[in-house]
């Protein structure tokens, strides 16, 4: 979701120091969003300066890190993505639980500042260019995911999460009617001491590397 502006989803209303209904001081908001905007631009670059070769290499092990905590419980409608930006790639993956049986879904947008919806993927399934110019897949009904694995840009040691800065995870978690397991995966250069959350950010269930899933637990 290639936005930059890290908003909660809705327009910034700085007449009432309004941000997603929240109260929050012009200050600090235009302060953290310079800082989370010039982190986001150093982890992409990280990220692009991989060789295809290392990338290949994190990504395996990136999903061999994964699977078992996939496997754990009998999850069956997971919430994958497509890959932009040099994320993690794991299609193979969407591929492997297709062929379990499990629902893998990929999240759409179907207008901008609205939550997303889930729709089925599987291999050879028609996809269209969506928002942004990345594919989802052309039709399908909507899903509600039990489990919402969520690329990282970067992630803190309270498992809150730095993503592209369009608010659409946040606002999309928000309105489900009950909270998925959420699952935030990257690479282990992702890691940062914070991304000094707003309060509208939500927070990872869990936070999965090419290193292995991360201890921390929010909150401590």
């Amino acid at each position: 979701m290639s936005q930059d502006d890290d908003l909660p989803g809705d327009p910034v209303c700085y007449a009432d120091m309004l941000v997603g209904g929240f109260v929050v001081d012009q200050e600090t908001f235009r302060d953290v969003s310079r800082f989370r905007k010039s982190e986001r631009s150093r982890l992409y670059e990280k990220r692009k300066g991989l060789t295809s070769t290392e990338r290949a290499v994190k990504t395996a092990a990136l999903i061999d890190q994964l699977r078992p905590v996939l496997e754990a419980v009998d999850y069956q409608r997971i919430s994958l993505y497509w890959p932009i930006r040099g994320e993690p790639d794991l299609r193979p993956l969407m591929t492997e639980l297709c062929n379990s049986g499990r629902t893998v879904l990929l999240p759409v947008v179907l207008e901008k500042q609205t939550p997303l919806v889930f729709r089925p993927w599987q291999p050879g399934c028609k996809m269209v260019r969506g928002l942004w110019n990345i594919p989802v897949p052309e039709e399908g009904s909507s899903q509600v995911p039990e489990v919402v694995i969520a690329p990282l840009v970067g992630v803190d040691a309270h498992f809150y999460r730095l993503g592209n800065g369009g608010g659409y995870y946040d606002r999309t978690l928000a309105s489900l009617p009950a909270k998925p397991l959420t699952i935030g995966i990257g690479f282990a250069f992702c890691s940062l001491n914070s991304i000094f959350p707003m309060p509208w950010d939500v927070p990872m269930d869990k936070v999965v590397l090419d290193t292995g899933p991360l201890e921390v637990e929010p909150g401590k």
